[in-house]
C-alpha cells in the first residue's frame, strides 16, 4: 500500500504541477485513497488480509472486497469466490482464514477514473489544509460507477 501512496502522492505533484510531492501532499494521497476505498465499499490496492471464522455449518462473509484469494491453513474449510468478489468461508473448526482482497494490484492498474478522483481529492486537500472548501463534487462522480453497497450485515447464503 505504501508503492500505492507514494505513486498517488507523485500523481497529485504532477496535477499540482509541483518538483515532488512533500510529506504534506504524501498524508493528503494517503487520505484521499483510504477516502477512496470507503466511499466504493471495496478495497483498491491488493493486499492481504486475515480474519477470524468460527466453527459453524453456516457459511460465513469475509469483511473485503473483492476477494482475489483464499487461504485455509487448516481442513475442514471450505472456500468460495462467487462472481462479484466476494469471499465465503464455511469452517470445521475455529481459526483464522488468510485471503487477499484488492480491485488492482498496484497503482498503475487501478481504473483511471478512480485514480482521478484520489488525485483531485489528494489535490484538494493539499491546497485547502486549512479545512475550508468542499471537495470537488467530481471526486464522487468519479467514484460512483464502482461503489459497492451492502445491505445488511446478516447475510445468509
Amino acid at each position: 500500500m505504501e508503492a500505492a501512496i507514494t505513486a498517488a502522492a507523485a500523481a497529485a505533484a504532477d496535477y499540482l504541477r509541483m518538483a515532488a510531492a512533500d510529506r504534506v501532499l504524501v498524508r493528503a494521497a494517503a487520505a484521499a485513497l483510504a477516502l477512496a476505498e470507503a466511499f466504493c465499499g471495496q478495497r483498491l490496492i491488493e493486499r492481504r488480509f486475515d480474519q477470524p471464522v468460527v466453527a459453524s455449518p453456516d457459511w460465513q462473509l469475509l469483511d473485503e472486497a473483492p476477494v482475489r484469494a483464499i487461504v485455509a491453513p487448516v481442513d475442514g474449510v471450505a472456500l468460495d469466490i462467487d462472481r462479484g468478489g466476494i469471499g465465503w468461508v464455511r469452517a470445521a473448526a475455529t481459526g483464522t482464514v488468510s485471503y487477499t482482497a484488492g480491485l488492482a494490484a498496484d497503482w498503475a492498474t487501478v481504473p483511471a477514473p478512480i485514480a482521478q478522483g484520489v488525485v483531485l481529492l489528494a489535490a484538494h486537500l493539499f491546497e485547502h489544509r486549512d479545512g475550508r472548501g468542499e471537495p470537488p463534487a467530481a471526486v464522487a462522480a468519479l467514484w460512483r460507477p464502482y461503489r459497492r453497497l451492502r445491505l445488511a450485515t446478516a447475510v445468509q447464503r
